[in-house]
């Protein structure tokens, strides 16, 4: 049997939409109108039916039905423990201000159990966004623990981390990862990682029982490159190689291989293994940049769950 949405069902995804748009998306009631191609009025309209109606508070309180049936295709085809699927924002905006709430809500999940978990955490700018949009909460029993190091061969630290305002806002024990993202030889790397703090904090990520990550892509606005921890010629030389993504700055090819570099060897981090439904690896990442990296990602199993918006979900399913 099929279930045909009521009028108002379907008028209530409307108005969550244009609230979206407009609340979080930052657009006007005349982009809002372009955007979903109506009226300027009936946009108007849609955006106070849904104030009235309490569908928007500070996130979005009312899952549309398309982001739904992402939702569902998504674990079906992947096997995913988790999944949520955003409204998209329109080709022009930040498809990270759609998903951070959704991400936000997801580690507030796993900081609202009771018992102690150890929770693994990337880099980049989708976790960020996810921290800020992150209610301030006290988590005392549970350890953050770096996947990677956030300073790049020329010192500078980047602008994305994540564990040092993860945990100022929670509260929690917090261990960085203490050495560079990437080094100059393998001799190097093996030095750093014989040091007992390195130890240490990697026998910890090692054993996270949720981890959350950022998915890079490779291709020329690659963040590996724009953070600095990749030059033109690497990240070139890499893309011939077969390079499709990078988890935690590990780089895989298109089914989600691990490749066979000598940057690989050169990354100081943990490399993030297959996930399982028992230590969730959940990615949060959205843009047609990433569709590529992301399908990859999923194929072989290095994430298992997925924070993403509706234009990324449908580029991930149409390969």
């Amino acid at each position: 049997m099929s279930l045909t949405p009521t009028i108002d069902a379907t008028i209530d995804d409307q108005a969550a939409r244009a609230a979206w748009l407009y609340y979080v998306g930052g657009l006007t009631q005349d982009q809002i109108a372009s955007e979903m191609g109506l009226s300027r009025q009936r946009a108007q309209r849609l955006v106070s039916r849904a104030a009235a109606a309490g569908l928007i508070h500070v996130r979005l309180n009312h899952h549309l039905a398309r982001c739904i049936g992402l939702e569902a295709a998504l674990r079906e085809r992947f096997g995913l423990v988790r999944c949520r699927v955003m409204p998209g924002l329109g080709p022009s905006r930040d498809p990270v201000r759609s998903i951070a709430p959704a991400a936000a809500e997801e580690m507030e999940r796993v900081l609202a159990e009771s018992g102690s978990r150890v929770i693994a955490l990337g880099t980049g700018r989708a976790l960020r966004g996810m921290v800020d949009a992150l209610s301030p909460v006290e988590a005392p029993q549970h350890r953050l623990v770096s996947l990677l190091g956030n300073i790049a061969l020329d010192g500078s630290a980047s602008y994305f981390e994540v564990i040092m305002r993860l945990a100022e806002k929670v509260r929690a024990p917090h261990y960085p990862m203490p050495v560079p993202v990437l080094v100059d030889t393998v001799e190097e790397n093996r030095t750093l990682q014989a040091l007992g703090a390195v130890r240490k904090v990697r026998g910890l990520a090692q054993k996270a029982d949720v981890t959350f990550v950022g998915v890079g892509q490779m291709s020329e606005d690659a963040p590996l490159m724009t953070d600095g921890f990749l030059t033109p010629d690497e990240l070139h030389e890499i893309q011939r190689a077969g390079a499709a993504g990078e988890v935690a700055g590990w780089i895989y090819d298109g089914q989600g291989r691990y490749l066979d570099l000598s940057l690989n060897a050169r990354l100081t981090g943990v490399r993030v293994e297959i996930a399982t439904p028992e230590r969730p690896v959940i990615g949060i990442a959205a843009g047609a940049a990433k569709i590529v990296a992301l399908r990859a990602a999923l194929t072989s199993g290095i994430i298992n769950g997925l924070v993403t918006d509706e234009p990324t979900a449908a580029g991930i399913l149409a390969g």
